[in-house]
């Protein structure tokens, strides 16, 4: 149910926060600390928990690192958290509010974005919250937002998540990784990988095929964050602009798949415009972003071009 809703949460952590916002090294230990919530609808309490810094990029260069909520699952029934386990927490990079936290807001809504293309796909949960320094009383309070983790996507989707690397993007169903791809393409990100299940998970279906589902936008182009730079080998100087990283398919393929985001286009956009606190002036940046996507995806030269042309060439058979 915690996905389901789509209000935010209201939040307040209660830990030894400095000590936790320290702990980087490669033996991170859990930190025990008091979860607060409260819902749209009333329900309020209060349940303890287990933190832990996580994060590859964020934990090295943020000074508010990504964390992770453990959950005991005996003291959760009844509250918002029932039947989770350990959940994933995007915060935001730095402290200063501009342009941080709307970079939370934003990439945020990314998910929602891709929740309207495909059911095959990450939820999250916007959440305001207060952190609070248990030792030194003192506490900031900014957007954040929780992740569905795989042990609760998997079941959702009649999936068997796939742990291991060197997964080929071939190997994946060319309709789900065309969607993927252009969806990366359409928010300006190419900080993923399938072979690495870098910012991507693949799940398997009982019949063997698999699937590829993105998370962590923050990279993207149209979150444009502060530290975010594209990687060298992509010859781009900024993330804004975009490489379309999909492997060639047929054109009817790729004309179907960009046929299901103009239909879903409108409510792409009102994704964008629904998110709460998130400033005018970045929901209009994002929709100006998209609308450079749209008329690529309404132009069959641009099309071709992108798309068919600038795609990743297949192996030789």
């Amino acid at each position: 149910m915690l996905f389901l809703d789509h209000t935010p949460l209201v939040l307040r952590i209660v830990t030894d926060l400095r000590t936790l916002l320290r702990d980087r090294g490669d033996q991170r230990k859990e930190h025990d600390a008091r979860l607060h919530y409260a819902t749209a609808t009333g329900d309020s309490g209060s349940v303890g928990v287990k933190l832990r810094t996580r994060g590859i990029f964020r934990l090295k260069k943020c000074t508010f690192p990504p964390l992770r909520l453990d959950f005991p699952k005996s003291k959760v029934a009844g509250t918002p958290f029932a039947g989770q386990d350990k959940l994933k927490l995007v915060t935001h990079c730095h402290d200063w509010r501009a342009p941080y936290e709307q970079n939370v807001l934003e990439e945020y809504a990314l998910y929602g974005v891709f929740n309207v293309l495909t059911e095959l796909s990450f939820r999250a949960r916007l959440a305001r919250v207060t952190y609070v320094d248990s030792v030194r009383s003192d506490s900031i309070t900014r957007y954040g937002f929780l992740i569905e983790s795989e042990d609760e996507l998997a079941p959702r989707l009649g999936l068997t998540m796939v742990e291991s690397n060197n997964v080929h993007d071939l190997r994946i169903a060319d309709d789900n990784m065309t969607l993927v791809a252009i969806f990366q393409y359409l928010v300006g990100n190419t900080d993923w990988s399938v072979w690495l299940r870098h910012n991507i998970a693949i799940g398997q279906r009982p019949d063997g095929t698999l699937l590829a589902l993105p998370y962590d936008f923050d990279f993207a182009g149209v979150v444009d964050a502060p530290y975010a730079s594209p990687a060298p080998a992509l010859q781009i100087k900024s993330v804004r602009e975009r490489v379309y990283r999909g492997y060639c398919q047929p054109e009817s393929l790729v004309t179907s798949v960009l046929a299901r985001f103009r239909t879903a286009k409108d409510s792409i956009y009102a994704v964008v415009r629904a998110v709460p606190d998130l400033d005018q002036h970045e929901k209009k940046g994002m929709l100006d972003y998209f609308d450079e996507f749209f008329r690529i995806a309404d132009n069959p030269r641009a099309t071709r071009r992108e798309f068919m042309e600038a795609c990743r060439r297949r192996p030789p058979e």
